[in-house]
């Protein structure tokens, strides 16, 4: 009756557990051996067992090594006892002693209980690791299985995974038996063996949802350029098609936005701004900063900084709540951005200094200077003393000219006294005046010296 019960339970565990047969004969086999082992107190023996499958029938055997002298009755077994199990057995190998106790049933409904299920789970954890070995970076569906401070458990198709809080959205509410999807992120051996590690809030997982539900991503007709997240808000994809006459846009979008629906959806409402990829940095800012409309935008490729002006209703728009959508778009691009209104990019011309005027207070100087450039050039041997004699030159001839000019009056002043006097002389001589005429004469002069 218990061969007939065992045989049912190993085909039983094989179809629920979805394992071979013989990986639940191993797991079986050594959970027997460890409960011998507790049973009897030979901890330290080496326990064999083999279970008949077709039978159910079960043996167990002590592992001991043939030498001359036993020093360890649980590992060792004198040559000539080898013998009469072996007859050919020499010092140095294995014998297998049969050593099945009489209560066989007890002992394997114990490791039922307490080992065998554990095992169980052991070897199946291992190969759902195995098959999930190499689909790092894949999109997987669980059920939420049980939650815990700092991580969840999700069941997936034949085991179980962890969502660390770290890789949770902070927006999203978990529950159990909640079916969701999720980013493979990693397989880590933990102390209990490997673990699935998933993630809801990395950036590519968003570039796996568009593969899944764009057929044109899929394909590889629309290029997803770039992608900025903040997880739970707000996410900015740059796409690009291989094809002249496609329009990425649109085949992300779908009919009506369709297609963008189910990808929002499966985000609980996280908002996306696909946008046109462009192979001109300054275009891309100007796209990657939408809904904004923008202006103008002056790239600053040394510092890989770009100056973007944007009318004044939309710069809070612009910059969006909190910055987020200049850090999402800054992120996006790989620029750093000084956004400006048109308001304050026209004060700030205003305060400058116009040029024209520096150009008039500028021109007379070099006027003056390209005479002396001129001469340099015909006489390009002269030296600077040549050039302070011809300085000190000017001051000579500006003094010798207001002597002249001084000479002149002075010869006139004394022209107009001599004619004065001959007048006054001849005025004498010829009317027989007194003294009276030579005042009038002198009050001639003085009247003409004025004039």
């Amino acid at each position: 009756m218990m061969k007939t019960e065992l045989r049912a339970a190993i085909t039983q565990l094989s179809a629920e557990r979805n394992l071979p047969k013989e990986v639940v004969l191993a797991v079986l086999e050594s959970a027997l051996a460890s409960a011998y082992k507790k049973d009897t107190g030979a901890l330290e023996q080496d326990i064999v067992v083999k279970v008949d499958p077709n039978t159910g029938e079960i043996n167990f055997y002590a592992q001991k090594v043939a030498v001359d002298t036993v020093a360890n009755p649980d590992l060792e077994i004198s040559i000539d006892d080898a013998h009469k199990l072996r007859a050919g057995a020499q010092i140095g190998d294995t014998v297998s002693i049969e050593c099945t106790p009489r209560n066989i049933g007890r002992i394997a409904a114990q490791a039922a209980k307490q080992v065998v299920l554990q095992r169980l789970r052991e070897a199946e954890q291992r190969i759902v690791c195995e098959e999930f070995t190499g689909r790092e970076g894949d999109i997987v569906a669980g059920v939420v299985h049980f939650m815990e401070p700092q991580r969840i458990y999700v069941r997936l198709s034949r085991t179980e995974a962890i969502l660390p809080s770290d890789e949770q959205v902070p927006t999203e509410r978990y529950h159990k038996g909640q079916r969701l999807r999720f980013y493979l992120l990693d397989i880590a051996q933990g102390s209990r063996g490997p673990q699935i590690i998933l993630s809801r809030s990395h950036p590519h997982f968003i570039r796996r949802l568009f593969e899944l539900e764009i057929p044109e991503v899929h394909s590889g007709l629309v290029e997803l350029k770039a992608l900025a997240r903040e997880a739970g808000h707000r996410t900015k994809v740059a796409v690009a098609s291989s094809q002249e006459n496609t329009d990425p846009v649109g085949c992300c979008l779908g009919p009506r936005g369709i297609r963008l629906q189910s990808i929002l959806k499966e985000l609980r409402g996280e908002k996306i701004d696909v946008i046109q990829w462009h192979s001109d940095p300054a275009v891309f800012i100007a796209n990657a900063l939408s809904p904004a409309q923008v202006v103008s935008t002056n790239i600053d490729q040394a510092r890989r900084a770009a100056t973007v002006v944007v009318p004044d209703k939309q710069l809070s728009l612009a910059i969006g709540k909190e910055g987020q959508n200049a850090r999402l778009a800054a992120r996006l691009t790989g620029w750093r951005f000084d956004i400006k209104s048109v308001s304050a990019v026209e004060a700030e011309k205003s305060l400058l200094p116009e040029p024209e005027a520096e150009a008039e207070t500028i021109l007379p100087e070099i006027e003056e200077l390209e005479p002396i450039k001129e001469k340099e050039a015909e006489e390009p041997g002269l030296e600077e003393s040549v050039e302070l004699d011809s300085m000190f030159e000017a001051p000579a001839q500006e003094t010798h000219e207001e002597k002249q000019i001084r000479f002149a009056e002075e010869i006139l002043r004394d022209a107009l006294k001599s004619e004065t006097t001959d007048k006054a002389k001849s005025a004498t001589k010829g009317k027989g005046k007194s003294t009276r005429h030579r005042k009038k004469a002198d009050d001639l002069w003085s009247d003409e010296l004025e004039e």
